[in-house]
């Protein structure tokens, strides 16, 4: 279900119904539903008619920028939405696993406080407690969110409170970069699907702040689905999972500019202003070590060249 409410936040740009379409024409099973998270009593009757064996919820105001702008649409789409959903869920069919995907950005500006390296072309975490990235049990309070997310935090905590005190197979997935060939990146949202949109079309691509070296982890959608697969085949109570590329798939702003131009034979046109966004991490990527445990017969299956590859391939088609 969905209402393209993601074309109302970013523009045409953010418009999804292309992909909608296309799943309509290329699965027989898909069908869609046209409604707003935030209607409590549409997703009531919703999930009292599907009774669906699983839910995964991916509905979000996403940006942590825009939230600032739209409070109440930020809140109302990510943390009463989600407690719309999981109560439908809790009354019609508890037994379902329930995967919410939550945001990396649910730990705040505190990743900010590990001692960090400055290399040539990137940002590394200093501390070798820190070597394999960010795990579950890092602290997400006293620091600062952004409005986006703190109201993630909300859902977040939300989603493993109905698992812990239900008793409701839920997890929360922490995520990192999550990209793919069929991202509608804007600025605001989409790090990787934006800037190969900008290399293509020659557009300027704004770096803000960190000289550019902030890193991240990416992760395909592909390994995105498959973790979630996992997990709705063995389900757990209350889980959280941070869910990225890892180590092995991050980059910096500069370094993605490298492999995009390698793939595209295009420079790549860019500004620099010296100035972080709020709350942006300097370093970030998933410690996995928990999901694999969990799950050891998913991994990682895309490099972050191949993803780049296949977004830039898929541009260049679509420009022609």
């Amino acid at each position: 279900m969905d209402n393209n409410q993601r074309a109302v936040f970013f523009g045409p740009q953010g418009d999804t119904r292309w992909n909608q379409r296309r799943l309509t024409e290329a699965l027989p099973g898909f069908s869609h539903h046209e409604v707003d998270i935030r209607d409590r009593q549409g997703i009531l009757d919703l999930v009292k008619e599907l009774r669906p064996n699983a839910i995964v919820h991916t509905a979000a105001q996403p940006s942590h920028d825009r939230a600032a702008a739209i409070p109440f649409d930020d809140f109302d789409t990510n943390a009463v939405g989600t407690l719309n959903l999981l109560e439908a869920a809790r009354q019609f069919c508890p037994e379902s696993p329930f995967v919410h995907m939550s945001t990396n950005k649910v730990y705040g500006d505190r990743p900010n406080t590990i001692a960090m390296r400055e290399l040539e072309t990137r940002w590394d975490f200093a501390d070798p407690a820190y070597e394999h990235g960010i795990s579950e049990d890092f602290s997400i309070d006293q620091s600062k969110h952004s409005l986006f997310g703190a109201s993630k935090v909300a859902a977040d905590i939300m989603v493993q409170e109905y698992g812990r005190y239900f008793g409701m197979p839920t997890c929360a997935l922490r995520g990192g970069c999550l990209t793919g060939p069929n991202h509608s990146g804007v600025e605001l949202h989409g790090f990787l699907s934006y800037l190969v949109k900008c290399n293509l079309q020659g557009r300027e691509y704004k770096i803000f702040g960190y000289k550019g070296k902030q890193v991240r982890d990416n992760i395909h959608s592909l390994d995105v689905a498959r973790f979630m697969a996992e997990f709705i085949a063995a389900p757990r109570c209350g889980e959280v999972y941070n869910l990225g590329g890892g180590k092995a798939n991050t980059c910096s702003i500069l370094e993605a500019f490298q492999i995009v131009e390698r793939f595209s034979g295009r420079s790549q046109v860019f500004t620099y202003l010296d100035e972080n966004r709020i709350g942006d991490h300097i370093c970030y990527y998933s410690d996995l070590r928990k999901m694999r445990s969990h799950y050891p017969n998913w991994d990682i299956s895309m490099t972050l060249e191949e993803t780049i590859r296949q977004i830039v391939e898929v541009g260049l088609a679509v420009s022609g």
